[in-house]
């Protein structure tokens, strides 16, 4: 019997939205606001399909979250305990404020 995979965690892999294969879907209202989007769409080098509604509210959600750059939080390390202390005492860390 051959293994198959099946006790391994395997993620659904997603391709990423914005490409040829999956565009991204918006909706607009006008066709000169078509025009802009379509614009920024090549700025950054996206695929979408673009619907013009003007009965409908414009949906640009997709087009939104692709442009949107996520920024890494940055946190300050902890300094060692036989390090100086930060706060300027001249002590050691672990006797101030460790």
């Amino acid at each position: 019997m051959g293994k198959n995979n099946s006790n391994g965690f395997a993620p659904k892999r997603t391709a990423k939205p914005g490409t040829e294969s999956h565009p991204l879907t918006l909706i607009v209202n006008s066709v000169e606001r078509q025009s802009e989007i379509e614009a920024i769409l090549e700025e950054h080098s996206l695929f979408a399909s673009i619907e013009v509604k003007a009965e409908v509210p414009e949906d640009i959600r997709e087009l939104d979250f692709a442009l949107s750059k996520s920024t890494p939080q940055v946190f300050d390390k902890l300094p060692e305990r036989n390090a100086p202390c930060v706060c300027g005492s001249g002590k050691k860390y672990k006797k101030c404020c460790g």
